[in-house]
């Protein structure tokens, strides 16, 4: 997928997503987030990329994971790698974010990566994404709301995130040469 294409893409998921979510509260920005350059990524990161931005604005349920039944955040992340990658994941946050997958910096970060947060305080993992690019995640938030793609550089995110793993190993990504 082109670089012009995938702006496309990520821009009309943005716009639905924000055509169909309240605004929030302004928050002040303790600090931007660096995030690293674009980069090419393999086949799989597409169709993962593809496919999740694909399900923005299915409803959430919690245990829900699927297009019909709706989604909660591990259900829409084991739905996605398992429909575009043929990868099976475990079905909870805390089974994920123990799985044995390379930990990622967030400055490192690429498509497909999955991000997960403490939104309860602490440092107890509570809530995760799928990484798409440019700063943005795709995730199924909470009951009464749909899957949307949201920014890192959220406040919100920012306190709340904790780590993030790369579940598409490197020796799978596509080379230009």
């Amino acid at each position: 997928m082109t670089m012009s294409a995938r702006l496309v893409l990520i821009f009309f998921a943005a716009l639905l997503s924000a055509c169909a979510s309240r605004t929030p509260p302004p928050v002040k920005v303790v600090r931007a987030p660096v995030f690293a350059p674009v980069q090419s990524f393999s086949p799989a990161a597409e169709d993962v990329l593809i496919r999740a931005l694909g399900l923005v604005g299915t409803p959430y349920r919690w245990g829900g994971n699927t297009p019909d039944s709706g989604f909660d955040c591990s259900g829409l992340i084991g739905y996605v790698y398992r429909d575009a990658a043929g990868i099976s994941l475990p079905r909870s946050t805390r089974e994920m974010i123990g799985m044995q997958a390379p930990s990622v910096g967030q400055e490192a970060l690429q498509t497909g990566d999955l991000i997960f947060f403490a939104t309860n305080g602490g440092s107890q993992v509570s809530h995760a994404g799928i990484y798409v690019g440019e700063g943005r995640f795709v995730h199924a938030p909470a009951t009464g709301g749909t899957v949307k793609l949201d920014s890192l550089s959220k406040a919100y995110w920012q306190r709340a995130y904790l780590s993030a793993k790369r579940v598409i190993e490197p020796e799978h990504l596509a080379h230009n040469f």
